[in-house]
Order: C-alpha cells, then sequence, then structure tokens
C-alpha cells in the first residue's frame, strides 16, 4: 500500500467547486496526499484566488480559475487552461453544482435548463476535454463526480435538482465503461446532507432557517452529525488516486441514510 502522503506526488488537478466547501477539501486532502499541481475554479474569483492562496504556501503550484459553470466554452477552455499552467492534468474533480429548489409542477424552464447547464452539461464537457487531453497522453487518469443522494429519488422540492445528479450518476458509468480500455478511471460519491457554506445559504434563502439551525438538524440525525466535507474528502482523495486501482463506474453513497430503507 503506497504512503498516504505521497500518493499524489504526480498527481496534476483540476477541481471545480474549490473556492469552498467539498472542493476545496478535497483540495486540500490531495495536497497533504503529495498533490504539488492544482487548478481550483469556481464563480467566486475571489473565493477560489484566497482558497489557492492557502496553497501556495504550503509550497503547491496553484491557480485559480472563475468559471461559470452554465458557459460550455469556459469549461472546454478550463482543461487547456490547467494543461497550459501544470503541463498535464491527470485527475478532475467535478465537485461544483447548482443546488436551487423546485418541484415538478413549479420549476421553470428557465431554472431546468440552468440546473442541467450546471450539474450535466458543465462536467460532461469538462470530462471531454480531461478525457482527449488523458489519451494524447497515452490514457491514464481518475475522474470523480460529486453527485447526491437525490439520484436516488429525492425531496419533492428537488425535482430538477435530483434528475439532474441522477444524468450524472449514468454519465459516470457511461464515461469509466467507455475509456476503461484508456485506463481513465471515472467514479461518484453521492453525499447525503451535508454541512457546507453553500448549504447554509441555502437553509437560510429556502426553509427561514434562523441562527443554530446546524446543531438542531444534528441533533435530529441518526449519527448527530451532518456529512462534513473533510470527512468525504479522504474517500474522494483516495479515489483520485493510484491507490484506487482498478476501481471505475463506482457509485458510493455518502450518507447515514439508506436508500429503499423504511421507518420501522
Amino acid at each position: 500500500m503506497s504512503d498516504m502522503t505521497t500518493r499524489h506526488a504526480d498527481t496534476a488537478a483540476v477541481v471545480t467547486g474549490g473556492g469552498q466547501g467539498v472542493g476545496l477539501a478535497i483540495a486540500r486532502q490531495m495536497v497533504a496526499e503529495g498533490c504539488r499541481r492544482i487548478v481550483l475554479a469556481g464563480r467566486s474569483a475571489d473565493k477560489v484566488e484566497a482558497a489557492a492562496a492557502t496553497l501556495r504556501r504550503q509550497d503547491v503550484k496553484a491557480k485559480a480559475v472563475a468559471l461559470d459553470l452554465t458557459d460550455v466554452g469556459a469549461c472546454l477552455a478550463l482543461i487547456d487552461t490547467a494543461v497550459a499552467e501544470l503541463g498535464t492534468v491527470t485527475a478532475l474533480a467535478n465537485a461544483a453544482a447548482l443546488g436551487a429548489r423546485d418541484s415538478v409542477v413549479d420549476c421553470t424552464v428557465d431554472q431546468f435548463d440552468r440546473m442541467f447547464a450546471t450539474n450535466v452539461r458543465a462536467p460532461f464537457f469538462l470530462i471531454q476535454g480531461f478525457v482527449k487531453h488523458r489519451i494524447a497522453q497515452g490514457g491514464g487518469g481518475a475522474i470523480l463526480n460529486i453527485g447526491s443522494n437525490c439520484a436516488h429519488c429525492g425531496q419533492s422540492y428537488l425535482a430538477s435538482y435530483s434528475a439532474s445528479k441522477g444524468a450524472l450518476v449514468t454519465l459516470t458509468r457511461n464515461v469509466a465503461n467507455a475509456q476503461k480500455f484508456n485506463r481513465i478511471r471515472c467514479n461518484a460519491i453521492l453525499p447525503g446532507w451535508m454541512d457546507t457554506p453553500g448549504e447554509n445559504v441555502t437553509q437560510r434563502t429556502y426553509h427561514g432557517a434562523t441562527d443554530g439551525w446546524l446543531e438542531r438538524a444534528e441533533a435530529q440525525q441518526p449519527m448527530k452529525q451532518l456529512a462534513k466535507p473533510d470527512q468525504l474528502a479522504g474517500l474522494a482523495s483516495y479515489m483520485l488516486s493510484p491507490s484506487a486501482g482498478v476501481m471505475t463506474g463506482a457509485i458510493v453513497d455518502y450518507d447515514q441514510q439508506i436508500p429503499g430503507s423504511y421507518p420501522e
């Protein structure tokens, strides 16, 4: 088994959603495991630059890129930018997503299009650019998509979100199958309810949450916590590393609620 502090020594990574939350946690974990070349992409230029700056202080070549995931041209250009900056890209983590609320009754065409542009089309074309680059390099490499447990069903107020995450699961398996002979692995993690900065905004914006909502929510959970980005990051980093061996096409539920279970 490889040394965890060096298993990403040869990794050159691109992480979307890298300015905060899950994306930043994954980037930090990869750095802790030896990655010294990384591009962080996110909607907020200030946030991704601040995140990249913290990594540079650890002797990491870290570039920040402001990215609008609804701009497919920008998604395609991101891999080219990363290759120009890092020399190559060997790992791609798609951690950015839109989590707006809607039901099948009230979802607008505009919201549906933005949801699928952000959560499906953007990862699709980021993966396309990554796969083309890896094939040109002779193959190899790893992709990790951060999905959601909502891919199994989701709440009534997460209709288009759940549909988009279901599409991402199918895309993950399709890419894994299509690229297995190129030794390009593609896996996904499906988190449940997570404690992230984005979730705090979501709870306050859509559910009228007030100070203390997190503590109240966690008290009701089976394991007395919401899932934490730093906990998930260890699994994500492993799945993106050579230590994961031939693991591909895996869809890993990451939650304390079990899909398919019923109250007893």
